[in-house]
């Protein structure tokens, strides 16, 4: 009166084995994914770099102007007028430094803008195929299965 147990190994190994899964979406994915940050990451070290030369430039021109502003001078009005020169020309370093970085920050964000771009078009585009390769896929299968 004993049944047979169902073999449920074979049973899932068959309903597996008709709906195939082709793996190499996901790894086109990935690799999608792996060159997209390689372009990010050229975008903000290249945007760091620049960010670092300016800062440089900045501190190099300013310990100077303190280095004039430093000598002794004859008359004690000399230095207020070297304390005022040296403020004036801050203030307009800091004007034009300041309009240097938010040149760079623009560049960024259009590259940054420009590669999502570009990513986002061809995830939509791999994902149509996949789609269209899946389903295609699956109605073969189907129909195989369909007609043993």
């Amino acid at each position: 009166m004993a049944k047979a147990t169902q073999d449920m190994t074979a049973m899932f190994k068959d309903v597996l084995g008709a709906f195939p899964v082709d793996t190499s979406a996901f790894e086109d994915a990935f690799k999608n994914s792996a060159a997209l940050n390689e372009k990010l990451t050229t975008v903000a070290l290249g945007a760091a770099e620049k960010s670092s030369e300016i800062s440089t430039k900045w501190t190099k021109d300013t310990l100077a102007k303190l280095g004039d502003m430093s000598k002794a001078k004859e008359d004690p009005a000399d230095y207020a007028k070297a304390m005022t020169d040296f403020a004036s020309a801050q203030a307009e370093v800091a004007a034009e430094n300041m309009a240097a970085f938010a040149e760079v920050a623009k560049k960024v964000q259009m590259e940054t803008v420009e590669l999502l771009m570009s990513a986002g078009k061809e995830a939509t585009e791999e994902a149509t195929a996949a789609v269209k390769k899946a389903t295609n896929d699956v109605t073969a299968a189907a129909k195989k299965a369909t007609s043993k």
